[in-house]
């Protein structure tokens, strides 16, 4: 009886906040789950009021009330946005980014609590630099990797923007923009030249083991190749593919990574173009020696019976 005691004793703290949770999260998604559309706030911000219930319970988020994360309200939605009461860091790095989270920058930075570690590494990245110091609103934060925080679920589900089979697309979505790769001058058609190598192929044919972005850039902490801290800069890219290619030395890791395609490599692109023309050109070239013989041979053999019926 006395374990039975403790144990409830011991539970009964989590019990009434999983359950005041909830009560929170319910009142909250009584009216967003019904809410439709997108609505314009006073800063110009067009934002989604719907939030799926079912998909949030299921995502990692979903023992979570609203208010963890967005600490400026209350539970009278109606109310004034709170001031007091807001963790230093979230209100610090809050302070950071209010061109990239124009709705609720609070509920953004409110990431770093749980993720302090990632956040630290996100600052130093190229992305996180991007939106800190140089202030562009179109760099990478949380969000625009893992999608919505309502239904961000494991990397090892297929839901996951940031899983094996959907990581490529992610990264994709900024780095195939022809805008910001002039903006940035990341160049063009990153990911048809990561299709077109030995890489990419595996990946498409869902090789298990086929490198993807995050394998050889990392992910919190993308730095450009330049950057010596870089994995792929070039006197870490011995150690970064070893991670795969045992023993991978200096020339080895001088391979092409990305396949160079079109303007980005002119040279490569025409050579290759003039393989092909001159491969098509020997198949035609012999197809239409075999089609010239078969003429010669039914002309000589049409011939030799006209003769001979002659005679």
């Amino acid at each position: 009886m006395r374990r039975l005691f403790l144990i409830v004793l011991l539970w009964l703290p989590l019990l009434c906040f999983t359950c005041s949770a909830s009560a929170e999260t319910f009142t909250c998604l009584a009216c967003h789950s019904a809410m439709k559309g997108k609505i314009r706030t006073e800063a110009g911000a067009l934002i989604n009021v719907n939030v799926d219930g079912e998909q949030y319970a299921a995502s990692v988020h979903g023992g979570f009330d609203c208010l963890t994360c967005h600490k400026q309200l209350s539970t009278n939605p109606h109310e004034p946005a709170k001031t007091a009461g807001i963790p230093k860091n979230v209100a610090s790095l809050a302070g950071k980014i209010p061109h990239k989270a124009k709705v609720d920058p609070i509920a953004l930075a409110a990431c770093v609590e749980c993720h302090d570690a990632a956040y630290d590494a996100l600052q130093q990245s190229v992305h996180g630099k991007n939106v800190i110091d140089k202030k562009q609103s179109d760099g990478a934060l949380c969000i625009d990797c893992h999608g919505s925080p309502h239904y961000i679920t494991p990397k090892n589900t297929a839901a996951s923007m940031v899983g094996k089979k959907n990581i490529v697309k992610t990264c994709g979505e900024c780095h195939e923009n022809e805008e910001l790769a002039k903006k940035y001058n990341f160049g063009t058609h990153i990911l048809e030249r990561y299709r077109e190598s030995f890489h990419g192929k595996k990946y498409i044919i869902g090789h298990p083991n086929a490198p993807t972005c995050v394998n050889c850039h990392g992910y919190h902490d993308v730095r450009k190749w330049d950057d010596p801290k870089s994995p792929v800069a070039w006197d870490n890219r011995t150690e970064t593919c070893g991670k795969c290619h045992k023993g991978a030395t200096k020339k080895f890791v001088t391979a092409i990574t990305h396949k160079h395609i079109g303007k980005d490599a002119p040279i490569p692109y025409w050579f290759e173009k003039g393989l092909i023309v001159l491969l098509l050109s020997v198949f035609a070239f012999i197809t239409g020696h075999v089609i010239l013989e078969a003429i010669s041979e039914i002309r000589d053999r049409i011939f030799r019976k006209k003769e001979g019926h002659h005679e």
